[in-house]
């Protein structure tokens, strides 16, 4: 039967959320219907909600969910009531030739699977459907997801490190390990030190980084930084970052990773390449941002810009390898939320996030402390 549910709803964009009562729908046969624990904000809910990034209101936001599982539909396999689950936006079909050939991030059935189905999974008290996020909607009391976009995880992660697996964690550490490869000895810069950046820092020394430049306009980042295994730092306020990082690194890095979602910042992580050097590209660029590069460099210094959409994962076996890594003391996850909110402050949750000075911010919206 169909359940009452409170939601922060963007009815409006530019806007705010605001917290109301939707109808959610019986889970179909593929979805399963979880209570969420704890949810993470993102900055591409925050870009949805200041105008930033184009969207179809209403929507429920959030995609980085922990929660148990209530209810499962017939034809789900694999996940059974009581279930502690984490969500991944990056759904899989697991038969088109991308997923065939291991690449499920870049799953061409992905839309389908995140929104088509028989009826709209939430409704408002005016009868209108409301969109959920990448097929999540995660900052509700209770969400339906497909199969395919989730994975369980040990009761013993902490939730709100739980609630930020499934992008943050993901796209940060896939991007170092999946997408560019670092091998040992190499140097490693990141732009943009949020939950993405920190993320791909830890990862860089995982891989055995030689050296890893943080790079950031927060000075408490930048110390952080060094408290998560950065070898050096630079403030990009104080002159030339490329210059800079060029010269900490004795003429260019093996791998830029930038997290900021910027052309300029994109820009400059191609520039402070060494020969034959790549820069990876984490964070979301507005279609209208320009991205300079120099021509020459990519057939004389053989350098490559690639992008990269959500670390490349294969999340199934990824977010129980890191949760366990972080449980052995080999990564540093639960130091990557620094605030938590509820739903009724979900609001305040974004201007802690858009101020630049929080790691990773989460929402609690029920469940365990």
């Amino acid at each position: 039967m169909s359940r009452r549910i409170a939601a922060a709803v963007l009815n409006r964009a530019p806007g705010q959320l605001e917290v109301e009562e939707l109808l959610l729908d019986d889970p179909a046969p593929e979805e399963v219907l979880v209570r969420v624990e704890h949810a993470g904000l993102c900055h591409s809910d925050l870009h949805e909600i200041d105008g930033t990034f184009e969207t179809t209101v209403p929507i429920v936001l959030g995609h980085e969910v922990v929660g148990e599982v209530v209810e499962v539909g017939s034809a789900v396999v694999g996940f059974v009531p009581g279930d502690r689950v984490v969500t991944c936006l990056s759904v899989f079909c697991g038969t088109c030739s991308y997923c065939l050939d291991g690449r499920q991030t870049l799953c061409a059935d992905r839309g389908r699977l995140q929104q088509e189905r028989p009826r709209p999974r939430l409704t408002n008290a005016r009868g209108e459907a409301v969109r959920p996020t990448a097929g999540i909607g995660g900052f509700a009391e209770m969400t339906l997801v497909h199969q395919n976009s989730l994975v369980a995880i040990s009761d013993e992660v902490r939730p709100a490190t739980a609630s930020i697996l499934g992008c943050a964690v993901t796209t940060g550490m896939g991007a170092v390990l999946h997408s560019a490869r670092v091998r040992p000895g190499q140097s490693v810069a990141v732009i943009g030190l949020g939950g993405v950046g920190f993320a791909a820092l830890q990862a860089a020394r995982l891989a055995g980084a030689s050296q890893v430049i943080g790079v950031d306009v927060v000075p408490k980042k930048l110390r952080q930084a060094l408290e998560f295994g950065a070898t050096d730092v630079v403030d990009a306020r104080d002159g030339d970052v490329v210059a800079a990082v060029r010269a900490l690194s004795g003429g260019g890095v093996h791998h830029a990773f930038e997290a900021v979602g910027s052309g300029r910042t994109v820009g400059q992580a191609f520039a402070m390449l060494r020969a034959g050097g790549t820069a990876t590209v984490m964070g979301m660029i507005p279609d209208g941002h320009q991205i300079d590069i120099r021509g020459a460099e990519l057939f004389l210094e053989e350098k490559r810009l690639q992008g990269c959409f959500m670390g490349s994962n294969h999340f199934k076996v990824d977010i129980p390898m890191y949760a366990e890594f972080n449980r052995m003391g080999v990564l540093r996850l639960d130091d990557l939320v620094t605030a938590e909110f509820d739903l009724a402050t979900i609001n305040e949750a974004f201007k802690a996030l858009a101020s630049g000075d929080e790691i990773r911010v989460v929402a609690r919206i029920g469940g365990r402390a």
